[in-house]
């Protein structure tokens, strides 16, 4: 009697994680406290945005990184989870959420999505849209915007230049990477403190990469201003 050999099981299907930067202090938004804890449309900003990727079955993940003294957020979703080691800077703290990903079980080649705690208006479509685009992609990518405004360049408060803006796109977020290439482009620049790494996206081109342009929408902006929460009050109403 000869053994059977039986085939090699296939190699699983890379994971979807979600890594939310939430240790910021919105210092431009004009709150006593973080911007992304003031209430809009009946609770927590940030909790609206959770709701978005709660809402997205393939996302196996959301790790919440919030500074380390901050208790304000109490979770009980399963698939959520707290980790108090934000950093002075975003990319510091997405660094830090990173590494407990893979820490925890996360693989190098599962990919992660980071988002902004105040784009408090993403959609699950969006969200879906955009895993949809990357999920065959050697890089990743971004949701992002076509510029719709004619951009000026600046100086001593007078117009300098008009800049074609052919080629130009707002960058927003979700932006989605594997986890271990975006954690390496990461590291690259840690020891110059991040310097020019504006994004998961800048970080990537800094090592080289092209991240792919997924179009998003006007909605999905990052609020930022005291007149922006006006903005987000009225369009969660209007959805609910």
């Amino acid at each position: 009697m000869t053994d059977t050999l039986l085939p090699n099981p296939p190699n699983p299907a890379p994971r979807c994680h979600v890594v939310l930067p939430c240790a910021g202090t919105g210092s431009r938004a004009g709150t006593a406290a973080p911007k992304q804890y003031e209430t809009v449309a009946g609770r927590p900003m940030v909790l609206h945005t959770l709701a978005a990727f709660q809402a997205v079955e393939r996302i196996g993940r959301c790790l919440v990184v919030v500074a380390p003294g901050d208790h304000f957020l109490s979770l009980d979703d399963p698939r959520t989870q707290l980790a108090r080691c934000g950093g002075a800077t975003r990319a510091q703290s997405v660094f830090n959420g990173l590494q407990v990903l893979l820490d925890s079980g996360a693989d190098n080649s599962d990919w992660v999505l980071v988002h902004d705690a105040a784009r408090c208006l993403v959609t699950p479509a969006q969200i879906e849209h955009l895993m949809d685009a990357c999920a065959h992609d050697a890089v990743g990518g971004l949701l992002a915007l076509k510029l719709p405004d004619t951009l000026k360049v600046e100086t001593a408060g007078r117009v300098a230049a008009t800049v074609d803006r052919s080629d130009k796109w707002l960058a927003q977020t979700p932006q989605m990477f594997r986890i271990g290439a975006l954690r390496a482009a990461l590291a690259a620049q840690a020891d110059n403190g991040f310097a020019g790494v504006t994004d998961e996206a800048s970080a990537m081109e800094l090592a080289g990469l092209q991240p792919l342009l997924v179009p998003g929408s006007a909605q999905n902006f990052k609020v930022t201003y005291p007149e922006d929460f006006a903005m987000a009050e009225a369009i969660l109403r209007s959805r609910t």
